[in-house]
């Protein structure tokens, strides 16, 4: 005898759904069903299969997120994510700039493992003595890497006053270290900035792009021009990048009347994010490094492409793809990527970055901050 049993009396939900997920795969891939058919079978068969014949019982709705899951996942695409409805709600929190968690900025190296960018003051991590560099191994037992962002970032966001256990790799320690850390409501300023010493030159430092940024840039700006600012460092260094809508919102201060960025869709359609004719005007250099990405790539793209302003440091990340966010029903998400994007030039980015006018490396080391102090010589030339 078999290992399970129907029920009778109606229609089981299961199979209900089932059916459901047949017919809006028949919908959604059309002709190619026919060629086909047998794999969509399969997947219907799997289905079936783990629903009644699994050692223990599974919801029908773990079955089928784990399949929306599994069709993202087969695309390779690392920032194409199907977002769980708490992950997708973390999300959103994340590009309002408030939200409950640690007080860290995390991305992902070129090694594609999860690192802590920044920590900023007074908060849970800086309190328990996280650093800048650490790199996340672990997130309550959960292995992290692999991880795609999204999913990190929302696994270490919680409630006010929940705890999380986080292990990392520190440079110079031989075993990893243990952090528990408990969550509290956190919001930071995305820019910075103040008066270099003994110079006219506003230093401005973004860390992120999110809502917020574009507004906050504006206050800065003002309160850096009463202090009679005649030139302006822009640092990008360690941006991972953010919202689009942001980043264009952020280039129009700097950047001439004309194009920010294009956005090339798979359509062949072409969308073309312009600046004003209201920008600054004052000598600029922008720091950028290999953790500068995406939509801080985009303002390093534009700078450099219309000649506004000098780019120092070294080679940025290379992520030149546009993410779009879709809402799903049950309040999870899709972010899927649609589009790339090109410089004014029409520069395509993607895995390539964008080269610094002026290469320079800072060296562990050697004292102080060899990037900034040749953007200083470099602003100061033109005053």
């Amino acid at each position: 005898m078999n290992g399970y049993r129907y029920k009778s009396g109606g229609i089981p939900r299961w199979i209900t759904v089932l059916v459901l997920v047949f017919f809006a795969l028949f919908v959604l891939a059309g002709s190619i069903i026919g060629s086909n058919y047998k794999q969509i079978g399969n997947l219907i068969k799997v289905i079936s299969l783990v629903r009644t014949q699994y050692i223990e019982p599974v919801e029908t709705t773990t079955l089928v997120d784990g399949a929306m899951r599994g069709i993202v996942d087969s695309l390779q695409d690392p920032y194409s994510v199907y977002l769980d409805a708490q992950t997708f709600k973390r999300l959103r929190e994340q590009i309002s700039g408030s939200f409950g968690g640690l007080g860290i900025l995390v991305g992902l190296n070129k090694e594609e493992l999860l690192t802590v960018v920044r920590v900023y003051e007074d908060t849970p991590a800086a309190g328990e003595g996280m650093q800048a560099g650490d790199i996340i191994i672990e997130i309550d037992g959960r292995d992290a890497q692999g991880l795609d962002l999204d999913t990190a970032i929302g696994l270490m966001r919680g409630p006010v006053g929940s705890e999380i256990n986080l292990s990392v790799i520190r440079e110079g320690e031989p075993d990893p270290l243990e952090f528990t850390i408990t969550r509290r409501e956190i919001s930071v300023p995305s820019v910075e900035g103040r008066i270099l010493p003994h110079t006219h030159i506003g230093y401005v430092s973004v860390s992120q792009f999110n809502e917020k940024t574009p507004d906050e840039m504006l206050q800065v700006l003002a309160d850096l021009k009463d202090q009679g600012m005649r030139g302006i460092i822009l640092d990008l260094r360690d941006n991972p990048g953010g919202e689009l809508t942001a980043a264009t919102r952020v280039a129009d201060n700097f950047v001439p009347e004309g194009p920010i960025v294009y956005i090339d869709y798979r359509t062949g359609a072409e969308d073309v994010r312009k600046a004003d004719d209201n920008y600054l005007g004052l000598p600029l250099a922008v720091l950028v490094n290999g953790a500068s990405a995406s939509a801080a790539e985009i303002l390093a793209g534009a700078v450099k492409d219309t000649g506004v302003g000098v780019l120092v440091g070294t080679r940025t990340f290379g992520k030149g793809i546009v993410q779009t966010v879709f809402a799903l029903d049950n309040n999870a998400g899709l972010k899927l990527t649609t589009a790339r994007y090109l410089t004014p030039r029409k520069n395509d980015i993607h895995k390539k970055g964008v080269q610094p006018d002026v290469v320079v490396e800072n060296l562990p080391d050697r004292p102080g901050d060899e990037q900034l102090n040749k953007a200083i010589e470099l602003v100061e030339r033109q005053l």
